[in-house]
């Protein structure tokens, strides 16, 4: 082992020398470029060319035939979310519609995967996704636009009786469960290749991101839950009062997670501490709207019922994105000597 110090160039650039007795063997001389991968342990291999793309897992499965939908769609998307490149299900010929239908469906429900091979009784799906142009970091600012647009659509579908917003806003939930997914997916693939708490592929990073996603995730839910209601609200009206009410409570929700999310992005804890303390205020506006909730009779009742819940929770939901921010800024920023 040699031992070598660090030069720094630039001012902001460090540099060490390659053992001129490695350069000769490797074939390499001035100009050329070497390639450099962290481990798991925090260190930093050099190569003269770049590694070998590691073969992708493969998942198997065997399907009987008495399988339900339902119950071979989760085994897909368990072995999507679990990282596995390949998934081949072998199956009766009998049971061959029900498994290249539901195969299909499975492609369509989430980012990457593809059918490349079929047979009489098996078909092989394989990830064609790129972690690096599909990062962590980018997922969740897409996942927090799209909701973050559903909660403003499903309210204005009910402001303006539009069936078809409505609708619209329930088809972009999927968007969010594909997005989510992915992160699901990301957080298995990771290994402890960085040590560096402020790398999003860390294990600790991954970690954070993978919780927010599911909270962005079931903000989505309730929004989807805002527009369901919007065919019976449309029928029955709504009190243009009790209208201003939802309006001004979904407001509060996206400013609160407006508040979280900025907060996790930037790793700002003061902003975070802001959109919990915000919850209080929300609350009074739920207690208000299930206040007169409580007047109304029948389906009304119910689906009135629903809009207060989901914009009670989709706050809740984003303050408890907030505090995760406040986890993942204490977990990234270094300590200060």
């Amino acid at each position: 082992m040699e031992a070598r110090k660090l030069q720094l160039t630039g001012g902001s650039t460090y540099i060490v020398s390659l053992p001129k007795r490695w350069v000769v063997a490797s074939g390499l001389s001035a100009g050329d470029t070497v390639f450099l991968e962290t481990q798991a342990d925090g260190s930093v291999s050099v190569s003269a060319k770049p590694g070998e793309k590691p073969k992708p897992r493969r998942k198997t499965f065997e399907e009987t035939g008495e399988g339900q939908r339902e119950h071979l769609l989760r085994k897909f998307i368990g072995a999507y979310i679990s990282g596995y490149g390949l998934i081949e299900i072998h199956f009766k010929p009998e049971a061959g519609p029900l498994v290249r239908r539901v195969a299909r469906e499975f492609c369509r429900m989430v980012i990457g995967p593809e059918v490349i091979e079929e047979t009489r009784n098996a078909v092989i799906i394989q990830d064609l996704s790129d972690a690096a142009e599909l990062s962590a970091d980018k997922c969740l600012r897409r996942m927090c636009m799209t909701v973050r647009a559903m909660l403003e659509d499903a309210v204005q579908s009910l402001r303006t009786k539009d069936e078809a917003l409505a609708r619209d806003v329930v088809q972009r939930d999927q968007d969010v469960d594909r997005l989510y997914w992915l992160i699901a997916k990301q957080y298995h693939l990771v290994h402890a290749r960085s040590p560096v708490a402020s790398d999003p592929a860390s294990p600790g990073g991954i970690h954070n991101h993978r919780l927010v996603a599911k909270l962005l995730e079931r903000i989505g839910d309730h929004a989807e839950r805002i527009a369901g209601a919007c065919p019976l609200l449309s029928q029955k009206g709504i009190d243009p009062k009790f209208l201003r009410e939802i309006e001004t409570a979904n407001a509060s929700a996206i400013s609160i997670l407006d508040k979280a999310f900025t907060a996790f992005v930037a790793a700002d804890i003061e902003t975070a501490n802001e959109a919990v303390d915000s919850r209080a205020a929300h609350q009074r506006l739920i207690d208000g709207l299930s206040h007169h909730v409580a007047t109304r009779k029948g389906e009304e009742l119910l689906a009135l019922a629903t809009v207060a819940d989901s914009l009670g929770r989709a706050a809740g939901y984003a303050t408890d994105i907030a505090e995760t921010a406040i986890n993942h800024a204490i977990f990234t920023k270094p300590e200060t000597p």
